[in-house]
């Protein structure tokens, strides 16, 4: 089978990082896991970086560090994972979806500014599948009208939007280690910002609110167990080793199947923006009106090969349809990318002949269901 995804890792560095956690005694909390920090707030260029268990637990601790609570208004995209909606709602506020562009699946500029009221607290800004969002406009709006930004990286480490890194344009961002991701750990994520006291907020909320007072910790705040291990570090840090190859190849494989798919009315390609450099952690087509999203992926899964949607569309999923009473025709770029988006297997280390086999599945499979 031709996998949707195959995490890469070397074995050999990833083995002496884990010689050196077990003799060290600590697995959790350690060396590895600073050292794995370093490397990311170096590498997207941000002065702090806090290592979390998850991307979702890093947005949690984003949400709660601007002062998300009751009754604020958050503005998430409606096209996306439910954990960037899912934090919204477990800080007790209030999910304000945004609907998208198609041509980058990334939040609506446009939609944005209708949706903005005197509650909005945060914008919780997706670089969706890699490619990033529209900073510059974004951010304009945000500053005029003192609104947080949050961005969710957790596909996009590596990525950049005007040379400046996402990860680094906000007022705190989070990334994913999940093993669909540009790097992995597992399971993990971080945290970046430029500022001190979200750092230092996000440091004790991570390890149950606690502060060291002298030799013995302090519980300042009611927090929770978002710590990251020391095993999960030392992938990390084998990992960020490799993440300019990692990326180079993605890119390449994109360009790639690009090219081989060609223009076609059988979908759209993932687009390449001038202004904007995608990591590509998924390569996502959106297919044809006529043509049905889960035959096709079924007539993949005949030829061996794995396949699955894009991503999801929040305001249809039972909760937020229930809370929010949303109908189908309220976002509508996110409901078609969500009925029309197919992600198809996409990672560093697809062979040639795997390449092929997927081209030549994918074309074929496409026009028989387009002549249906």
């Amino acid at each position: 089978m031709i996998r949707l995804t195959v995490p890469n890792l070397n074995f050999n560095d990833v083995r002496q990082n884990l010689d050196k956690v077990i003799t060290s005694g600590w697995l959790t909390r350690g060396a590895m896991t600073e050292q794995f920090e370093n490397s990311v707030s170096q590498y997207v260029n941000t002065r702090y970086a806090i290592a979390v268990n998850s991307g979702t637990s890093a947005l949690h601790l984003a949400l709660l560090s601007v002062g998300v609570g009751s009754n604020d208004e958050v503005l998430v995209p409606a096209y996306t994972f439910p954990a960037t909606a899912n934090v919204v709602e477990n800080c007790g506020a209030h999910t304000v979806l945004v609907d998208i562009d198609l041509d980058s699946f990334n939040i609506s500029v446009q939609d944005l500014k209708r949706k903005i009221t005197s509650r909005t607290k945060a914008i919780i800004v997706v670089h969706q599948f890699g490619t990033p969002a529209n900073m510059s406009s974004i951010i304009k709006i945000a500053r005029a009208r003192k609104i947080k930004i949050i961005e969710d990286a957790a596909c996009a480490i590596g990525a950049e939007y005007n040379n400046k890194m996402c990860g680094s344009m906000s007022d705190v961002a989070c990334f994913s280690f999940h093993p669909r991701k540009i790097i992995t750990t597992g399971e993990g994520g971080m945290i970046t910002t430029n500022n001190l006291k979200i750092a230092r907020f996000c440091q004790q909320m991570r390890n149950h609110g606690s502060k060291l007072k002298g030799s013995l910790p302090s519980f300042e705040r009611a927090g929770f167990n978002f710590r990251i291990s020391e095993v999960a570090a030392a992938i990390g840090i084998s990992q960020m080793k490799r993440i300019m190859f990692f990326i180079k190849e993605r890119r390449r494989i994109a360009r790639q199947l690009n090219r081989l798919l060609g223009k076609n009315d059988l979908f759209s390609r993932p687009y390449f923006f001038e202004d904007r450099k995608q990591v590509f952690q998924s390569y996502v087509i959106l297919l044809n009106k006529k043509i049905n999203r889960e035959l096709f992926i079924g007539g993949l899964k005949k030829f061996d090969i794995e396949s699955t949607i894009g991503n999801y569309a929040i305001h249809i999923q039972p909760y937020f349809r229930r809370k929010y009473d949303y109908k189908v025709s309220d976002l509508p770029s996110a409901y078609e990318a969500y009925k029309r988006s197919v992600s198809l297997p996409f990672y560093p280390g697809l062979t040639s002949l795997q390449i092929q086999k997927l081209v030549k599945s994918v074309l074929s499979v496409g026009d028989k269901l387009y002549e249906l």
